[in-house]
């Protein structure tokens, strides 16, 4: 079992950046496929991007394909979203999800284990 503490939200203008962390609990974080996610008001949870567990793979939804990066250090127990190039349709509570399956899913479904979230939020 993980357990996951994300960090790092917060108000920003449009146009400037954040760096989300979510730091994971146990010796097995290596063997978790990591994702995040966003859900916005009134809105269902959406997939942002993922990374396998070497982290030599990524994938990303296309609406932040280019502006966001995700990233993982599995000495540190630790996976970031870095965040550039912030647009009001952003604003979201983020979510990061760990899997135990090797495919880079896009589905909550597949994600096991889930954080409590934190609100980015993106002003015009």
């Amino acid at each position: 079992q993980v357990q996951l503490v994300e960090s790092g939200g917060g108000l920003v203008q449009a146009g400037g950046s954040l760096r989300l962390s979510c730091a994971a609990s146990g010796r097995t974080f290596s063997s978790y496929t990591m994702g995040w996610f966003r859900q916005a008001p009134g809105k269902e949870r959406e997939f942002v991007a993922a990374i396998s567990r070497s982290g030599g793979n990524t994938y990303y939804a296309d609406s932040v394909k280019g502006r966001f990066t995700i990233s993982r250090d599995n000495a540190k127990n630790t996976v970031y979203l870095q965040m550039n190039s912030l647009k009001p349709e952003d604003t979201a509570v983020y979510y990061c999800a760990a899997s135990p399956r090797l495919h880079l899913g896009v589905s909550a479904s597949v994600y096991d284990y889930w954080g409590q979230g934190t609100q980015v939020t993106v002003s015009s």
